[in-house]
């Protein structure tokens, strides 16, 4: 059986919608552009997410002339064109309550949209110059803004059990991969979560090692096609079966990789698996 590259996303800006697409290079911090920009407080620096604010999922974001300018969209707002300034003012910004340095503050426009669109005080940064940043687990990598990993990857198998599971329950929907906003989806495998056993993959001429699984917040509550609360699934049907007892009984949905060979990689490429776990 073969496994092969299903669907494609990067995210621009941290917390907001995903773009699919066919093909894409893949840096080493990741799919290129992905998570290169945040959304953090106006005040203080923290990053936003849609652990508070839902409605992110819903801001729309277009990549055009290989990152220089984003076109922005949003329920309620009017839409943006921002010229990015790759080397703007510094600003202070943390994640969970940690320093990640200074990021390059896009001016005073777009932090006016992003606070009316949020309804709170808020500014948008880009990695600066020199960001070098470092991820953690069995091969930590490097990373932009992601939560601390460069790829996130799950699998059609994973999904199509955790939804066989949720239907055992007859009053809930099944719920689409993009609530768990992964970079590379798998199909090709029965296996569910056959992404967690893999430590070593080549998939185009990119190369990735398992860092560890994806432990997941509210954030899969979240239509991302509305921006609005939708749970309880697909957290409560998770925590049946997903639990880890080792992150404080979070539970875990899709793994996520380190870049260890930059590349180009493509929907309908085959995956080659160098090493399992336990093989």
């Amino acid at each position: 059986m073969t496994i092969t590259v299903r669907e494609l996303t990067y995210y621009p800006i941290k917390g907001c919608a995903g773009t699919v697409v066919e093909s894409a290079q893949v840096l080493g911090t990741g799919l290129a552009h992905d998570r290169t920009f945040m959304v953090v407080d106006a005040a203080d620096g923290a990053f936003r997410s849609q652990r508070t604010h839902a409605s992110m999922a819903a801001i729309r974001v277009e990549v055009l002339e290989a990152g220089a300018v984003l076109d922005l969209s949003a329920e309620g707002v009017e839409p943006l064109r921002l010229k990015v300034d790759r080397d703007g003012p510094r600003r202070e910004v943390s994640m969970f309550d940690r320093p990640l340095g200074a990021a390059a503050d896009q001016g005073d426009e777009v932090a006016e949209w992003f606070s009316e669109a949020l309804g709170a005080e808020s500014r948008l940064v880009r990695v600066a110059p020199g960001f070098d940043r470092d991820g953690w687990g069995d091969t930590p990598g490097k990373v932009n803004f992601a939560d601390a990993h460069a790829v996130l990857v799950a699998s059609t198998a994973s999904l199509d059990d955790l939804n066989a599971r949720i239907a055992t329950r007859g009053d809930a929907e099944p719920v689409p991969m993009d609530r768990f906003r992964p970079n590379i989806v798998l199909t090709g495998n029965d296996e569910p979560h056959f992404e967690d056993r893999v430590r070593r993959m080549t998939l185009g001429s990119v190369e990735l090692a398992y860092s560890v699984r994806a432990m997941r917040c509210s954030v899969p509550l979240v239509d991302q096609r509305t921006g609005r609360r939708a749970g309880p699934e697909p957290v409560r049907t998770l925590a049946t079966y997903r639990r880890e007892p080792e992150y404080k009984n979070k539970v875990s949905f899709g793994a996520k990789n380190a870049v260890v060979c930059e590349g180009v990689v493509t929907v309908g490429d085959p995956v080659e698996v160098a090493e399992w776990l336990g093989r």
